[in-house]
C-alpha cells in the first residue's frame, strides 16, 4: 500500500494529517487522490466511512489558488449533517493555510451571519442544494469561475428528490471545470445525470469491508437526556468492559462528562482538539497501557485511532452522520474480535437514528433502561 507521500500530498498536508493520526490512506483514498490531481472526470462508488471525504479535499485543496478571492471549489452534499462534517474535514486540513477560506452553506443557518461571511474572500463551499440555489438567486454566491465541482451522496440527493435542484446548480458553474461524483449506490437516474454533465469520467469502485462493522454487537439504548449520564453508567456496570471508548458531541459535552466519571471513581481521562499535542500522546499511552479503562473522546480520536483490547465503543452523544457512526463503531471488533457499540438516543436524536440505519442498511436493536 502507498502512503499519502507517494500519492502526492504535499508536506503541509502531510503534517495535518499526521497530526490527527492519519498515517496511511484508505483504498478509495489510494485510488482517487492521484486521479483527482489530473483534472479528470471521476464517478466512484463508495459506502460512507471508507474515506472519501479526503479522497476529494486534498487534491482540492492543493488545487486552490490563494491569491483568488473566488469559489474555485464547491462540494455540494444531501444533508447539513453531511455538510458541516466535510466543512469540518476540510478546516482541519487548512489551519495552518490561512490564506484558503472554507465556508458552509446550509439551511437552518442565520442568512445575514452567512451574507456577511460571503462578502470576504472564500475558496470553498460546502453546501446543501436548497440553500445553495437560495444564494445564488440573491446574487450572493457566484459560481462562475468554478473549477471543480463534488456532487457526494448523490443518491441520497436523489432519494430526498433534490435531483432537480442539484441540476439546477450544476448549471451554475462553468461548461469546463473538473465533476467529481460520489455514490455509495448507482441508480439509472445518477448514471443519467452522469452522463448528461460529465466527460469521460473514470470508474472507481471501492468495496465497502463491513467485516469489522458486522463483527460489532449494535445496540440502541432508548433514554432521556436528563437520564443520560445515570443510563450510562448502568451500562457500563453491566457489561464491565475491558477498554472503552465513550464518544461527545463537543470538547465542553466531553471535558464535562470525564470529570463526572472521575468524580464517580471511573478510570478516564479525555481525548479532543483542545489538547496539546504532548498532552493527547499522553492520554493515548496511558489508555494503550491500560492504566486507564475509559476514554472519552470527540471524533478527532476515531480518526486512525487503533488500539487493541477496545471492547465497548459508547456513543454518549449520537453520531450526526453514518460515515462518523462507522468510524466510531469500528474502535471496537478488531482483529477478529467481537465487538459492542452503545448508542445513547434520546427522543429528539430519532432523525439521525433513522439516518444511521439507513446508512448501514439495518434495524439496531433496540434496549430501553430505567433510570437508576
Amino acid at each position: 500500500m502507498k502512503d499519502f507521500q507517494a500519492l502526492g500530498v504535499s508536506q503541509e498536508l502531510l503534517a495535518r494529517l499526521k497530526e490527527y493520526g492519519i498515517t496511511s490512506p484508505t483504498p478509495i483514498q489510494e485510488k482517487a487522490i492521484p486521479f483527482v490531481r489530473t483534472g479528470g472526470d471521476l464517478i466512484a462508488q463508495a459506502q460512507t466511512g471508507t474515506g472519501k471525504t479526503l479522497a476529494f479535499l486534498l487534491p482540492i485543496i492543493e488545487s486552490v489558488d490563494p491569491k483568488k478571492s473566488n469559489v474555485q471549489a464547491l462540494i455540494v452534499a444531501p444533508t447539513r449533517e453531511l455538510a458541516l462534517q466535510i466543512t469540518n474535514e476540510a478546516k482541519k486540513m487548512v489551519e495552518h493555510l490561512p490564506t484558503i477560506d472554507v465556508l458552509a452553506v446550509y439551511g437552518g443557518q442565520d442568512v445575514e451571519q452567512q451574507l456577511h461571511k460571503l462578502k470576504g474572500a472564500i475558496q470553498i463551499i460546502i453546501a446543501t442544494p436548497g440553500r445553495l440555489l437560495d444564494h445564488i438567486r440573491r446574487e450572493t454566491i457566484d459560481l462562475s469561475e468554478v473549477k471543480v465541482l463534488v456532487l457526494d451522496e448523490a443518491d441520497q440527493m436523489l432519494h430526498m428528490g433534490f435531483l432537480q435542484e442539484v441540476r439546477e446548480v450544476i448549471r451554475q458553474t462553468p461548461t469546463v471545470r473538473q465533476t467529481l461524483l460520489f455514490s455509495a449506490t448507482m441508480p439509472e437516474e445518477i448514471r443519467e445525470l452522469a452522463n448528461e454533465y460529465m466527460k469521460h469520467p473514470e470508474n472507481i469502485y471501492v468495496e465497502q469491508k463491513n467485516v469489522t462493522i458486522d463483527r460489532i454487537k449494535q445496540i440502541v439504548v432508548e433514554t432521556t437526556d436528563r437520564a443520560k449520564q445515570d443510563t450510562l453508567r448502568t451500562v457500563m456496570k453491566q457489561e464491565q468492559p475491558f477498554l472503552a471508548i465513550i464518544f461527545c458531541r463537543t470538547k465542553r459535552r466531553a471535558s464535562k462528562l470525564n470529570a463526572a466519571l472521575l468524580a464517580n471513581r471511573y478510570l478516564v481521562d479525555e481525548l479532543h482538539g483542545d489538547l496539546s499535542q504532548a498532552k493527547r500522546e499522553k492520554v493515548m499511552k496511558a489508555f494503550r497501557e491500560c492504566q486507564i479503562q475509559y476514554l472519552v473522546a470527540t471524533d478527532v480520536a476515531a480518526r486512525g485511532l487503533d488500539v487493541e483490547g477496545v471492547t465497548h465503543v459508547f456513543n454518549f452523544d449520537i453520531p450526526h452522520d453514518v460515515e462518523s457512526y462507522i468510524h466510531r463503531i469500528g474502535r471496537t471488533g478488531r482483529a477478529g474480535e467481537e465487538g459492542r457499540a452503545f448508542t445513547f438516543v434520546a427522543p429528539k436524536d430519532r432523525r439521525h437514528l433513522e439516518l444511521i440505519e439507513n446508512g448501514i442498511g439495518k434495524r439496531l436493536e433496540r434496549q430501553r433502561m430505567d433510570r437508576t
